[in-house]
């Protein structure tokens, strides 16, 4: 309106113009949100370091337990009608007799605690040349007198009863031995002396296989935080049992023709259908024992390390694994088998080896003696780790590493059990199925 002289005058300088620019620009964004740009990466990408997956977990357990309910449901129940009754456990063991001798082991095995605590109070009196041939005789005799009277009992029912007494030794054998092995180095230091009774009992029921002059232990018992374990492991006992006898038993009988045919193609399609419902119960056991279970305890007895199991979901090599899906065991191995070649001048590979050897031994221990027959399936796929482990931390790593462990979770147990189970039928029931 004012003319063309007045709006050049208005006008800033051509030299002033990138001034004026900014001033402009500045003035805008005053009236504008901040800055919606950052130099970022996607969320799925590995750069990104983003890691809470939770959601993404929730999904794909309701998916899962979806397909499940469906499967389950849909074909199972159509197919053989309910099989589930918990009440077939219990009459399993009460019409038979001769399956009390696993409660009887079980009730006997306090003569080896007792035994190990006398001779622990006597060694810190008087010490002999005999101590460690008389400690292995007493670590001998409770993984033999165990099996010895497991051999002689030919009932079906102490078949499940004897892997659980067998268990219970097996879980005792090693307590005794950081027992007697810490008090050891008690007296080489001479330091301190065996512990109480009720100390020593304390242990043995403690969610531990390392023993220590003094455990941590927690201010209190959280009542609520117990009545939640305890729900947890009454409702997955009784999910574990009803999958079994639902969806893993018929599965299992389905799968005996084929290995008696040796019709590769339907053993191979058999085998990933026994993969599903075995990874499943695999994975509620997990969730029933390291977490319900062993929590349950440590709660009720005031024990302070609730360290039972580690990210082993996440793991890229095999070691990883099993350094960290059962840390009871994994720090007995540690203390008082690997560290002590170690420091005999035993190289990691032969030690790690060692370690593996004598878990294939306890595994087929658990088997075979219950079952009585030893084909040593259980001590080979556990051997078969040692290559595994080093084939995968070699060729593969990151998510392909994590991808051929999980594989090898889901895969090599169903092999194992139908192995077992095929040659339970052959030799108990000739070649009829």
């Amino acid at each position: 309106a004012d003319g063309g002289v007045g709006a050049a005058a208005r006008e800033p300088p051509e030299e002033a113009e990138d001034i004026y620019t900014i001033k402009n620009q500045s003035a805008v964004e005053c009236f504008l949100p901040c800055s919606c740009h950052d130099l970022q990466e996607s969320l799925l990408s590995s750069a990104s370091g983003y890691n809470n997956y939770r959601g993404i977990l929730n999904w794909c357990v309701v998916m899962l337990v979806s397909t499940i309910c469906s499967l389950f449901l849909l074909l199972k129940l159509y197919w053989y009608g309910i099989l589930v009754d918990p009440i077939q456990v219990v009459k399993l063991f009460l019409k038979d007799p001769y399956s009390w001798p696993a409660a009887c082991l079980v009730i006997v095995s306090n003569v080896f605690i007792l035994v190990a605590l006398y001779t622990e109070r006597r060694l810190a009196v008087v010490s002999t040349y005999y101590v460690p041939l008389f400690i292995s005789m007493i670590l001998l005799s409770v993984v033999l007198c165990p099996s010895f009277i497991a051999l002689l009992y030919v009932c079906v029912c102490f078949t499940v009863g004897g892997v659980l007494s067998l268990g219970i030794y097996t879980v005792l054998f090693l307590k005794l031995y950081s027992y007697q092995d810490t008090n050891r180095w008690c007296r080489e230091i001479r330091q301190a002396k065996a512990k109480r009774l009720t100390h020593m009992y304390y242990f043995v029921f403690a969610p531990t296989l390392c023993y220590q002059l003094n455990f941590p232990r927690s201010p209190r018992i959280r009542k609520s935080f117990l009545m939640r374990r305890l729900f947890e492991m009454l409702f997955f006992m009784q999910l574990l049992v009803g999958l079994i006898q639902q969806w893993m038993v018929p599965t299992i009988q389905n799968s005996m023709k084929p290995f008696q045919e040796m019709d590769f193609s339907r053993m191979v399609e058999r085998l990933l259908k026994l993969a599903v419902p075995n990874h499943l119960i695999w994975l509620i056991f997990f969730y029933w024992f390291f977490h319900s279970s062993m929590n349950f305890v440590a709660e009720l007895l005031q024990f302070g390390d609730r360290e039972f199991y580690k990210d082993w979901w996440n793991s890229e090599s095999v070691t990883y694994f099993w350094a960290n899906w059962n840390i009871p065991v994994h720090k007995w191995c540690l203390r008082h088998f690997y560290k002590p070649m170690l420091r005999k001048g035993i190289n990691k590979f032969l030690a790690q080896t060692a370690v593996f050897l004598v878990s294939a031994f306890f595994h087929e221990y658990l088997v075979s003696i219950p079952l009585k027959m030893f084909r040593l399936w259980a001590f080979m796929g556990m051997m078969a780790q040692v290559p595994l482990a080093w084939f995968v931390s070699r060729f593969l790593n990151g998510n392909y590493g994590n991808v051929a462990v999980w594989i090898s979770l889901i895969i090599g147990q169903p092999v194992a059990v139908l192995m077992y189970v095929h040659d339970y039928y052959v030799t108990h029931h000739g070649g009829t199925t």
